[in-house]
């Protein structure tokens, strides 16, 4: 896979609409489990709140989502995977982003932790959008000393 092919692949997952739209897919490996995860997040989302034997057991699944999520995204970034392999890599990430949306948005909610979660998010879009216009893409520092 070419740079400019690996970039795009990875500004197209995290671009903040990627979601809209996506499907998630109707199974996934994850630590080498295959999962039904479009079943499994249909039953959870049908019910009116998650119940207190159920949390645990979506909580566990949204760890293992984005622990698979990030290794996805790795392959990805060292791009040791041809374009096809990127190509799936990127649709099964923007499908598991989907799945996570909904899980993330199942039963009551805390306002102050979602605010502060939005801010944050916010905060980090902002300083990844001035990173790109500035030049420093490749930088670490978040910055510090400036």
């Amino acid at each position: 896979m070419q740079e400019y092919e690996r970039k795009q692949l990875l500004e197209r997952v995290e671009r903040e609409g990627a979601t809209v739209g996506a499907d998630i897919p109707e199974t996934i490996t994850v630590q080498g489990e295959e999962i039904d995860l479009r079943t499994f997040v249909f039953e959870i989302k049908r019910r009116d709140t998650v119940p207190p034997g159920e949390r645990d057991r979506v909580e566990q699944a949204k760890r293992n989502l984005r622990r698979e999520r990030l290794e996805r995204l790795e392959a990805i970034e060292e791009g040791a995977v041809s374009r096809e392999e990127g190509e799936e890599l990127a649709r099964s990430i923007i499908g598991i982003d989907r799945a996570l949306n909904v899980l993330e948005n199942l039963g009551p909610t805390n306002l102050e932790q979602e605010q502060k979660a939005q801010q944050a998010a916010d905060k980090k879009r902002w300083m990844s959008f001035l990173k790109k216009a500035l030049g420093h893409e490749d930088d670490n520092t978040q910055g510090r000393g400036r």
